[in-house]
């Protein structure tokens, strides 16, 4: 009878905790959500801001390079039609 009315009593205290438990676990889901898109959002910040650079690097060398190569090739076509 004592073994019976300790277990009732601990199957009831065990359901009293679950809500309990239940609430806080989800908290922590919905912390764990948030940190996670705040995360996800730096990082593709971070992305967005090296490829823009990058971009912009890249156009820069190149327009660079297209004005030298142009330069070289009007001294060679001036060195060909400079009078001798």
């Amino acid at each position: 009878m004592k073994t019976a009315l300790l277990s009732i009593l601990l199957l009831t205290a065990g359901s009293v905790m679950l809500p309990a438990q239940v609430g806080q676990d989800l908290k922590n889901a919905g912390q764990d959500t948030k940190d996670a898109a705040k995360t996800a959002g730096k990082k593709t910040k971070n992305g967005t801001k090296k490829a823009a650079h990058a971009t912009a690097r890249g156009a820069k060398k190149g327009t660079h390079k297209a004005a030298t190569e142009t330069e070289k090739g009007a001294n060679k076509v001036e060195d060909k039609t400079a009078t001798k």
